[in-house]
């Protein structure tokens, strides 16, 4: 036997409202939940909220434990980044997590690369390292942030490494990392150097204690992060004099850096707004390097300064601005006379990190800088074609900003080894860039 359904007009008007009603408390669960979710995360990752820009309350933080390295100073070879890759050339910012016992790598070239910037700062003090003032109503000074982010370089390297750091504590201050004393001295136990972090410029101890340069950014009250503190010994192709106090667009614009206007400014400036505190981040770039063979300096590498790509050091900016611009095709290669060749052309590879600082919601931004000859690199199972591969694929305003015009005639080079590799059988004709993480 069928039934059938028949409903009045009035029926059917109480049946659609307690569907609605029905639909409506599901949304609001479902809302619920998500704020429920919000919230957590919120207290599991310290997250930047919303606040008025320029305006930082100090976050307590727990720091994440780790195991300390067991390794010699001595016996740690630098790594072998490798950054470019097969085919199209994209340009995005690149980052990717970074576990918090790689916050800052150390090698057996440290001691090098510390005399290295010892000298760069008896020879140009505030031009390598500086400590920006306030700039009313605009930014903070960067002094709050330097002294926080010398005793977290501290406070990691001695937990890290404590083979080469030894530190010594307060016994009546108890700021310091899971509660302990506030750090007051630190020593590099391999080169014998010790450091007062309450009496020295903290930029400077920031400097001699690692291999990296670092920049520190501070929030402005337009929401623009400012360059208000660095320690740049070895920078290579600019100069902190140039870009102290500006804001990260105009780091970036004033250094013409390729695509930025219009790929990279919006996002970059959202994750520098939104950067929690627990999630640093890490990514790799590269560059090539021309440098003059048999130079009898402190630096035969030209590693603190490019000057057979980029001129003197000491040249205004506005005449290497022009330099730039009067040579299309060669950009600031141009004055170079040091033909590119296996033995002087280097490749020039940057590992670089961002974290927040919890205190004073300063970014701090470092830079390890590796340097490698081409001569090297070709004997390394895949890298040349690779490489060829890399440069082939630069756009022209990257080939410009990069000055491959200054080492064009490496690639047939990089094509024979490459060729060599094959014939041998080290790598196979189709092998691509998934077999390399770097």
């Amino acid at each position: 036997m069928a039934f059938k359904l028949v409903l009045s007009s009035a029926d059917l008007s109480i049946f659609v409202a307690c569907v609605v009603a029905a639909l409506g408390l599901l949304v609001l669960r479902r809302a619920l939940r998500g704020r429920a979710r919000s919230v957590d995360s919120e207290k599991s990752s310290p997250a930047v909220k919303e606040r008025v820009p320029g305006e930082w309350t100090p976050v307590p933080f727990d720091y994440p434990r780790f195991t300390p390295s067991t390794e010699e100073l001595g016996t740690i070879k630098p790594i072998a980044y490798r950054p470019f890759k097969w085919g199209d050339y994209y340009v995005t910012m690149a980052v990717r997590t970074m576990p918090w016992d790689q916050w800052v790598e150390l090698d057996q070239q440290f001691p090098e690369v510390h005399a290295l910037c010892e000298q760069r700062i008896r020879a140009r003090g505030e031009r390598v390292v500086r400590i920006n003032a306030e700039q009313p109503g605009v930014v903070q000074s960067g002094r709050a942030a330097a002294e926080e982010f010398v005793h977290e370089l501290a406070e990691y390297l001695s937990r890290r490494h404590p083979k080469v750091y030894a530190v010594v504590r307060s016994e009546k201050e108890f700021d310091g990392w899971y509660g302990e004393g506030r750090i007051k001295d630190i020593t590099i136990v391999p080169l014998q150097k010790t450091y007062k972090l309450d009496e020295e410029d903290p930029m400077k101890v920031a400097a001699l204690l690692v291999q990296e340069d670092f920049v520190l950014m501070v929030e402005g009250t337009d929401g623009r992060y400012y360059l208000q503190a660095a320690a740049l010994c070895i920078a290579g192709s600019w100069r902190l004099e140039d870009k102290i106090g500006l804001a990260l667009d105009e780091v970036h614009i004033s250094g013409h850096v390729p695509q930025y206007q219009s790929k990279l400014h919006l996002s970059m400036s959202r994750f520098f707004r939104r950067m929690p505190l627990d999630k640093p981040v890490v990514r790799n770039n590269y560059a090539f390097q021309v440098v003059k063979e048999g130079a009898e300096t402190a630096d035969p590498n030209e590693l603190s300064w490019a000057e057979t790509m980029n001129g003197s050091e000491d040249m205004p900016e506005f005449q290497r601005a022009a330099r730039i611009r009067d040579a299309p095709t060669q950009g600031p290669s141009a004055a170079a006379s040091t033909p590119a060749t296996p033995s002087t052309l280097y490749l020039r590879s940057e590992r670089q990190t961002l974290r927040r600082l919890p205190r004073t919601g300063a970014i701090a931004f470092g830079i390890h800088v590796y340097q490698t000859p081409v001569s090297e690199l070709t004997k390394e199972p895949g890298v040349p074609g690779r490489m060829a591969s890399a440069l082939r694929s630069w756009p022209e305003d990257v080939a410009r900003y990069k000055a491959k015009k200054a080492f064009d005639d490496i690639l047939p080079y990089l094509d024979a080894c490459h060729a060599e590799q094959i014939a041998k059988g080290m790598i196979s004709s189709e092998e691509r860039e998934s077999n390399y993480p770097f």
